[in-house]
């Protein structure tokens, strides 16, 4: 395959005109170009006559932005399944949907629930990524556990039946029974006395993230100097930050090692909050999720997210009879250009959030999150004038 005439996102996360070269599911080569005269052609094309004889399909990505395939490591469901389904049917639709949207590699977070129900989700989990499966589907690259060591003050939509102290033990089982999969559980540092010398025995298998916390900053701070690396859901499922009182967000500022995810779906963070915490942190340090639902996908209508009602009016779903989110039905794309095309997001800052940052915290971007030479062969075109989806390429096939 060669994909000809698109402004490719590079490694070094600026726009250039190449060619891209994919042979055997890998990239193969990238190589300068010079476009040549004449109108434009549609952004994908279907290889010519000649092309199919020598085995080599172009598609030429005149008018495209040519992007790795995005990578989300916080997302719960669509299509009506959740990972918390706990079958492979439910994670194949979750792939399916995802690789379609052009979300190529995924990393889906789990709920609030029974120990022994995660673990039983966590193997499942395992079971696909180590397993064949349709070339259609996003791969399965880790686990994402918000529960269940978290805060019910801050609990949002996470059902506090199942919420326990952090125990290392249980931390252990559940890395045990993802077989490693696993590449991020939550804390509520403030719910737990021993937090320091919880995350000092986890911190070297698996990143801990602050999560549905009601943390104070000195304690944040506390838990950041101790180990933990990653703020989940920024300014979500936490205390705001004020003058006096800077909280987690302050906290995650203070802290250079530290990764925070961001929600742009538009309802989550207010526009002017999120080009706050672009300049606050920079683009180095913000992880575009989608926290989909398994509603995204599916239009209006009334779900059920850890045994508990939601409400989907829209882009918006809250607990059934009230205003709490519960969390996204916009895909990562969509989200993605939302942050450019209604919040100012510059499109190689927001790009890069949702490709290499991603990659790179789940330890996955030796072989994903940019497009470069012998890395999975996995991009979308995105239409340059609104940035739709205009094709899909997976391990060098168009979906």
């Amino acid at each position: 395959m060669k994909i000809i005439h698109g402004s490719v996102y590079t490694q070094d996360f600026r726009f250039e005109k190449k060619s891209i070269t994919v042979r055997n599911g890998r990239f193969l080569g990238l190589s300068d170009e010079e476009r040549e005269n004449g109108p434009a052609a549609d952004c994908v094309s279907k290889p010519s006559a000649e092309d199919k004889n020598n085995d080599e399909e172009m598609i030429d990505a005149s008018g495209c932005y040519v992007v790795p395939g995005l990578i989300d490591i916080h997302f719960h469901g669509c299509m009506g399944e959740d990972i918390c389904d706990g079958t492979a049917e439910a994670v194949g639709t979750l792939a399916r949907y995802e690789a379609s949207q052009g979300v190529t590699a995924i990393c889906p977070a789990t709920l609030t629930l029974p120990v022994e129900t995660l673990k039983s989700v966590l193997r499942c989990a395992a079971d696909y990524a180590e397993g064949k499966h349709d070339p259609q589907e996003a791969d399965l690259v880790g686990s994402n556990m918000e529960g269940p060591f978290i805060s019910r003050v801050k609990k949002g939509a996470q059902n506090e039946d199942y919420i326990i102290p952090c125990d290392v033990s249980v931390c252990e089982s559940f890395l045990e029974a993802s077989r490693g999969l696993v590449k991020i559980i939550g804390l509520a540092p403030e719910e737990n006395p021993n937090f320091r010398q919880y995350i000092a025995s986890v911190k070297d298998r698996v990143r801990v993230s602050l999560a549905h916390t009601n943390a104070d900053y000195e304690t944040a701070m506390a838990a950041f100097e101790a180990g933990a690396c990653h703020a989940v859901h920024l300014f979500n499922a936490m205390p705001p930050m004020s003058h006096r009182s800077p909280g987690v967000v302050g906290a995650v500022r203070d802290s250079d090692q530290v990764m925070a995810e961001l929600i742009c779906d538009g309802n989550h963070v207010h526009p002017a909050v999120v080009r706050a915490a672009f300049d606050m942190l920079g683009e180095e340090r913000i992880i575009l999720i989608s926290d989909s639902l398994r509603a995204c996908g599916m239009g209006d209508g009334t779900m059920i997210l850890g045994g508990q009602a939601v409400e989907v009016h829209g882009t918006r779903a809250t607990l059934a009879g009230t205003e709490t989110l519960a969390g996204a039905v916009c895909s990562l794309t969509r989200c993605l250009q939302t942050a450019v095309r209604q919040m100012g997001i510059p499109l190689e800052k927001a790009l890069r959030c949702a490709t290499y940052n991603p990659a790179r915290v789940i330890g996955i971007l030796d072989q994903y999150g940019t497009i470069e030479v012998g890395k999975h062969a996995d991009c979308v075109l995105l239409d340059q004038e609104d940035l739709r989806v205009k094709a899909v390429i997976k391990d060098g096939v168009r979906l």
